[in-house]
């Protein structure tokens, strides 16, 4: 049995809009953060305002990665220092937007770079989704390879919060999405701690 640690989300916003246009995705994740009880620590990145280097291939070369420096020095510290992990990505030709899928590319740097030990201080965190689209039948090809990343490194699947996105704001019509906005990342807790205890 392990001891349970206070929550600590790290909210990764995918959206390559313009800065100050925040999308539905961001809107209903505000919701939910919101509902988390006062002072939980919450740290926010937003991925397309960040430097970050397309990943290279070194894998089967010399096997091993120096520790990342700038922006991808900070994303990789936010992401060790927190519990849960909340990507905030809509739905991109039924994809992750691209700044989420380059920071999940140097997951696999991270995994070699010596002394930081990711893929197993990862199996303790979880990993949750929060995205829109206009179908949620589109939205299912990304939300699996995002459960299979999960997998991947053991980690706990936090679950998906989706909502019906489209043009700006719309999602704020979807009252059901709304109203689950205001659990989610409670649940997602609550299911850690839980799980902790065994």
């Amino acid at each position: 049995m392990t001891t349970p640690t206070a929550p600590h989300y790290l909210f990764l916003t995918a959206s390559t809009r313009e800065p100050g246009h925040p999308g539905n995705t961001e809107w209903l994740a505000r919701q939910a953060a919101a509902a988390l009880p006062a002072h939980t620590p919450q740290t926010w990145h937003h991925l397309a305002q960040m430097h970050l280097p397309p990943f290279v291939d070194q894998r089967h070369t010399t096997g091993t990665y120096a520790p990342p420096e700038g922006d991808m020095q900070t994303l990789l510290d936010a992401t060790l220092a927190a519990t849960h992990i909340v990507w905030v990505a809509p739905v991109y030709w039924y994809s992750i937007p691209s700044p989420l899928k380059t920071y999940l590319d140097h997951w696999s740097a991270w995994m070699r770079v010596p002394g930081v030990a990711f893929k197993e201080r990862m199996a303790a965190k979880t990993l949750l989704l929060i995205t829109t689209s206009g179908d949620r039948a589109k939205a299912q090809p990304m939300i699996d390879s995002v459960v299979l990343c999960a997998q991947f490194l053991s980690m706990a699947w936090g679950g998906v919060l989706w909502g019906k996105g489209g043009p700006p704001g719309a999602v704020q019509a979807d009252v059901e999405a709304v109203a689950q906005a205001r659990t989610f990342l409670a649940d997602a807790s609550a299911s850690a701690a839980e799980r902790a205890l065994r």
